[in-house]
């Protein structure tokens, strides 16, 4: 079996955001920051770092903070050159020509379908899904690229959610077991009553260009919108599909708190500013009641 090579990945990001509003009124949800990144930087960042060669975002109205935050800035480079500031933060976030590619999703009808919005340019070639929502530190992507290197077709993220919350994801129905690598003999999007497991897909995939010959059909599922759940499913029995557990750490960007738990999380660990958060957490938890 010849496994071909994962060089693109897709980031569908024309949501609007609203769980976010005002903040994201004028300014697109992946563009806010957790530190001093904006989220679709460190996405990009983990695609990067598991070799992919080409990016493709998947925008829609509104998104031009986002385009212009990876293309050159004449004026800020030139006006930190003039006052002799360092560019070397700026360092890696311009991309090569021809990537980023840019591709509209007129209408917001569902994650399938921003991803079928991208066929064109995947073309006859496995690819990539990041999801900027989700927030993984530790190189989630890379691993899965190395797990699909060994075993082929398709590969799903999968995280233990506590039973309570199966309900709110994409949910994988588990057969054998390989180390971190589980079988998938299906999918259950958002499952009522009793889930298969409690192993959902935490927004990354590596899935193989037939998928998109599925979503072609345009079908609504869930919400009545195209769910990618539901093409990756009839993918099941016709070509490999494993899940692939992270052993990093996964934050829900898309919910506030869980964005301000990566604020306070990453802001700890950095070196320059960690000792102050530090402090100032140790204040604000001692001033609370009971503590």
């Amino acid at each position: 079996m010849t496994i071909k090579k994962v060089r693109k990945a897709v980031f569908p990001v024309a949501g609007l955001g609203t769980r976010f509003l005002p903040a994201t009124k004028a300014m697109p949800k992946e563009m806010l920051t957790v530190v001093d990144k904006p989220l679709i930087q460190y996405a990009v960042e983990e695609a990067l770092e598991a070799g992919i060669e080409q990016i493709i975002f998947v925008t829609g109205r509104g998104k031009g903070a986002l385009e212009d935050h990876f293309d050159i800035s004449y004026e800020l480079e030139a006006t930190m050159k003039a006052r002799g500031k360092s560019l070397a933060v700026l360092d890696g976030i311009r991309q090569k020509p021809g990537s980023p590619v840019y591709v509209r999703q007129q209408e917001p009808l569902g994650l399938g379908h921003a991803v079928w919005c991208a066929r064109e340019i995947v073309g006859d070639e496995p690819f990539a899904v990041l999801l900027p929502d989700e927030l993984m530190i530790g190189g989630f992507m890379k691993q899965m690229v190395e797990a699909y290197d060994q075993v082929g077709g398709n590969v799903i993220g999968a995280l233990e959610v506590p039973d309570s919350e199966t309900d709110k994801y994409g949910i994988i129905s588990p057969g054998k077991q390989d180390g971190r690598l589980t079988e998938v003999t299906a999918l259950v999007e958002k499952p009522k009553g009793k889930a298969p497991s409690n192993l959902m897909i935490p927004g990354r995939y590596i899935l193989q260009p037939e998928v998109m010959d599925i979503l072609d059909a345009q079908e609504p599922g869930a919400g009545g919108e195209i769910q990618l759940t539901d093409a990756m499913a009839k993918l099941i029995g016709k070509q490999p599909f494993h899940g692939f557990t992270f052993d990093g750490q996964r934050y829900d960007c898309g919910d506030k708190a869980g964005w301000l738990t990566a604020n306070l999380a990453l802001g700890v660990a950095r070196e320059d500013i960690g000792p102050a958060v530090r402090e100032f957490a140790k204040t604000l938890f001692a001033l609370e009641p009971g503590s």
